[in-house]
């Protein structure tokens, strides 16, 4: 670690602690053992306009309230000009362990998905339709946030702008407003004993047609085990492959 931990926060230093390179987030994860049956997360991430964990702690507050399974919010601060969130671990085991039975993935995937899409969208305070992200790719692009250089192949090459104005162009119907994830990639889902424990990684949950988190699952589906397995997928979900919403929606996901 890097920076130091501010008081409240300070005791976890003396615990054996190991940081988590997997995910694409601009924030630092450390798993932090308490002891040997029971581990913590601590994250953290430079304050500033745009800070992304003060939604996430807001979101794990309100899945909480929900009885939704994801991490409960133990510690949340601004200190050191960082902001600051302790987590328990969820139980089990990421999807990217679960890669080998093929046929187990995409069923816990698609229960994953069933469940948050079943949470009430009038209770939930935050958009994430595709106004409120369009707008929000907008400022990441005029602030010079997008790794340009992370695209993938079908916009390797492109500025951020160019992908702004091909959403704006191509943006296909939303559909009805439901909760979904925002991130629903394999990393994301938690599983125990086969069955899904928990999302992770909650900062852009959020209302929104439901090929937001349909086309980043497929897509993560594809790069994990196969396209052969989005029917199969989609089967256990109860949907019709939409190229449209997966091409937009990916090419969206492309600014965060």
């Amino acid at each position: 670690m890097n920076f130091t931990l501010p008081p409240a926060l300070a005791s976890l230093a003396e615990r054996p602690m190991d940081e988590i390179a997997i995910g694409e987030s601009g924030a630092s994860v450390w798993r932090i053992e308490l002891s040997a049956e029971t581990s913590v997360f601590l994250k953290s991430e430079p304050a500033g306009p745009h800070a992304e964990l003060p939604g996430e702690i807001e979101r794990l507050n309100w899945l909480t309230r929900m009885g939704f399974k994801a991490p409960r919010v133990v510690e949340a601060l601004k200190a050191e000009g960082r902001h600051w969130l302790l987590m328990p671990a969820v139980p089990g085991e990421d999807l990217t362990h679960y890669t080998s039975g093929p046929a187990e993935f995409v069923r816990i995937f698609a229960q994953a998905l069933k469940r948050i899409h079943a949470l009430d969208p009038r209770q939930c305070p935050f958009d994430h339709s595709m106004d409120a992200r369009l707008a929000a790719a907008k400022l990441r692009v005029d602030a010079g946030l997008v790794d340009e250089t992370d695209f993938d192949d079908e916009r390797a090459g492109w500025p951020a702008q160019q992908v702004l104005d091909w959403l704006y162009a191509n943006r296909p119907a939303e559909g009805i407003q439901i909760v979904t994830h925002g991130d629903a990639s394999t990393p994301n889902i938690m599983a125990l004993d086969g069955r899904f424990s928990g999302f992770i990684d909650c900062g852009r949950v959020g209302t929104a047609g439901v090929w937001q988190d349909l086309a980043l699952a497929c897509r993560s589906i594809i790069f994990n085990i196969g396209e052969a397995h989005i029917a199969p997928f989609l089967a256990a979900y109860g949907a019709e492959w939409d190229e449209a919403q997966y091409r937009f929606y990916c090419a969206l996901d492309e600014l965060f």
